[in-house]
């Protein structure tokens, strides 16, 4: 399900891994790296406490939908994460 990650985001800050881009459309044709689109799901790494007002409502290993602009792109040992606000993410699947 969901690794540990050390880092803890701020406020109403959350880290995502992607969901893996799909490497083969639904008829076998393979899309090669460069056609590959960027992924709208993701699993909930960590999440910051949140404001002080409005509590962050995702938890580790939520799996989540975010717009496709949405977040910062970022290693963190060895992995690419995505760490955004709360509030670019559209759903809890």
């Amino acid at each position: 399900m969901a690794e540990n990650v050390k880092a803890t985001p701020l406020h109403d800050r959350v880290i995502i891994k992607p969901a893996p881009a799909e490497s083969k459309t639904a008829g076998g044709i393979i899309i090669p790296d460069t056609a590959k689109e960027k992924p709208l799901m993701g699993i909930v790494l960590a999440a910051g406490p949140g404001k002080k007002d409005e509590p962050v409502t995702v938890k580790q290993g939520d799996k989540v939908l975010y717009g496709k602009y949405s977040g910062t792109e970022f290693q963190y040992e060895g992995q690419e994460l995505l760490i955004m606000r709360e509030s670019d993410i559209l759903a809890i699947l």
